[in-house]
C-alpha cells in the first residue's frame, strides 16, 4: 500500500490523497491536477495559488450541475455534486498561506455549499454550537439511528483539517453502523473556531472538550454514561489530553499517536519529517495565535504527552501507520508505554500486510476508521456486527 504521488512533493500529494480518501472522483482530481503539475516543482509554497484556481474551478462547474439536478427535483443528485464541491472548495483553502486573495470567500463559499449538501441528501447531520469562555466553537453531531440514548464519541481535528474532514473520514459513518453517534468539532485553533471566531488552539484540550461534554450530557439521545473522545493526526494530543484530564471519558482512541509535537517542531526545524501544509511556520504561528516564532514555540510548550498518559484509567487505544513521514513511529510507542495506570490499553500499528501505512493512513483510511470504530463499539456497548433474530 502506498500514497498516490502524482505531484513531487509530499504536502501535495497529501492534499490529493486527503481529497480521495474523503470521497472526491479520481477522474475530477487529475483533471484538476494535471494543468498545476508543473508549479508543484519549484516547491510546496510556490504554486498555491494556481492549486486554488484549478480545485474552484471545478467545485464552481459542480455547484453549477447541482444546480441544474435541483431544478429537474433530483435533490439526492445535487447533493452528491455538491459534497464534491464543497471537498474540493475546502481542500484548495487549506493550501493557501494566512491572508491569500479569495481564501476566506472560497471558506465561505465551501461551508455554505456542504450545508446545502447535508440538506439536500437528508442526511443525518445537526450543524451545533458548543459554548467556550465567552465565544462558542461548531460542531457537526451525526446521531446513530435507533431510539433512547447512545453512546457518542467526540473526534477532534488536528492541526489543519476541519468538522467536515472529520465527517468525510467516514469514522462517523462507520461509528453509527455501530450504534454510536458522533461529534465531530472545530475545536480552537482549528476551522470555523479559528477561521471565523478567531479562537486560538491551547495545548491544553481539556478546555475545550468539557465544554463538549457538558453539552453532550444535555442530549436526551445521549447515554452520559458511555462518551469516548478520539482525534486524527495532531489530535493524537488533544485526545489523550482531554481524556486524561476529563473523568467523564468512558473511553479514548488516537487516530495518529502525536506524544511530543513540541519536539516534532524542533525536528522541522531541522527540516526532518514532512510538514503537512505548505507555508508552514505561517500556518502554525496562526493556529496558535502566536506573534512570532518564540511565541509559537512558548505557547505550543506544553504539546507533550509526557507527564499526562498515566492518568488516564479507562480503555485507550494508540494507532499508528508504520511509515507514517510526519510523525514518527516512535511517538506511538512512547504513548503507549506510558498508558500505566490504564486499565484495558492497545497498541495497534497499520503496516504494509493491510494498508494505513502513511499518516493517518493518508494511503488507505479504511483500516483505522474500521478499527477505531470496532474499538468504540467494544469498549462503549455498541455492536461490531447485525443483531441476529
Amino acid at each position: 500500500m502506498a500514497l498516490f504521488e502524482y505531484f513531487p512533493n509530499y504536502i501535495w500529494n497529501l492534499s490529493v490523497a486527503i481529497a480521495i480518501e474523503s470521497g472526491g472522483q479520481i477522474g475530477e482530481i487529475i483533471d484538476m491536477c494535471q494543468p498545476i503539475r508543473d508549479a508543484a516543482a519549484n516547491g510546496a509554497d510556490a504554486g498555491t495559488p494556481q492549486f486554488m484556481r484549478a480545485w474552484v474551478e471545478t467545485g464552481d462547474k459542480l455547484i453549477g450541475l447541482a444546480g441544474e439536478d435541483e431544478e429537474r427535483g433530483r435533490a439526492f443528485s445535487a447533493a452528491a455534486k455538491l459534497e464534491r464541491a464543497a471537498l474540493y472548495l475546502l481542500v484548495a483553502e487549506r493550501m493557501q498561506g494566512q491572508g491569500s486573495p479569495d481564501r476566506a470567500a472560497t471558506y465561505a463559499k465551501a461551508l455554505d455549499t456542504f450545508k446545502r449538501a447535508m440538506t439536500l441528501g437528508d442526511h443525518a447531520v445537526e450543524r451545533v454550537e458548543i459554548p467556550y469562555e465567552g465565544s462558542t466553537f461548531p460542531a457537526l453531531y451525526c446521531r446513530a439511528p435507533g431510539d433512547g440514548p447512545k453512546p457518542v464519541v467526540v473526534y477532534c481535528n488536528g492541526l489543519d483539517s476541519s468538522k467536515e474532514l472529520l465527517y468525510w473520514s467516514k469514522l462517523p459513518h462507520a461509528l453509527a453502523a455501530r450504534g454510536i453517534s458522533s461529534l465531530c468539532v472545530d475545536q480552537p485553533g482549528t476551522g470555523e473556531a479559528l477561521r471565523l471566531n478567531n479562537l486560538p488552539a491551547t495545548p491544553h484540550s481539556e478546555k475545550w472538550a468539557s465544554p463538549a461534554v457538558d453539552w453532550l450530557e444535555k442530549q436526551p439521545d445521549v447515554d452520559p454514561a458511555r462518551i469516548g473522545m478520539t482525534g486524527i493526526s495532531l489530535g493524537g494530543h488533544f485526545a489523550p489530553r482531554a481524556v486524561a484530564f476529563e473523568p467523564r471519558f468512558a473511553s479514548g482512541a488516537v487516530w495518529g499517536a502525536n506524544h511530543n509535537w513540541a519536539e516534532v517542531q524542533q525536528k522541522r526545524l531541522r527540516r526532518e519529517g514532512e510538514n503537512p501544509v505548505p507555508h508552514y511556520w505561517a500556518h502554525v504561528m496562526w493556529v496558535f495565535g502566536a506573534t512570532d516564532m518564540d511565541d509559537f514555540h512558548a505557547k505550543s510548550k506544553d504539546m507533550t504527552l509526557n507527564g499526562v498518559m498515566d492518568r488516564i484509567k479507562v480503555p485507550f487505544l494508540v494507532t499508528h501507520g508504520e511509515k507514517d513521514r510526519q510523525i514518527g513511529l516512535e511517538y506511538a510507542h512512547q504513548s503507549f508505554e506510558q498508558l500505566t495506570n490504564c486499565p484495558q490499553r492497545e497498541l495497534k500499528i497499520f503496516t504494509a500486510r493491510e494498508g494505513g501505512v502513511e499518516h493517518v493512513g493518508a494511503d488507505n483510511m479504511s483500516f483505522g476508521r474500521d478499527y477505531i470504530a470496532d474499538w468504540f463499539a467494544e469498549t462503549l456497548g455498541g455492536r461490531t456486527s447485525a443483531a441476529r433474530p
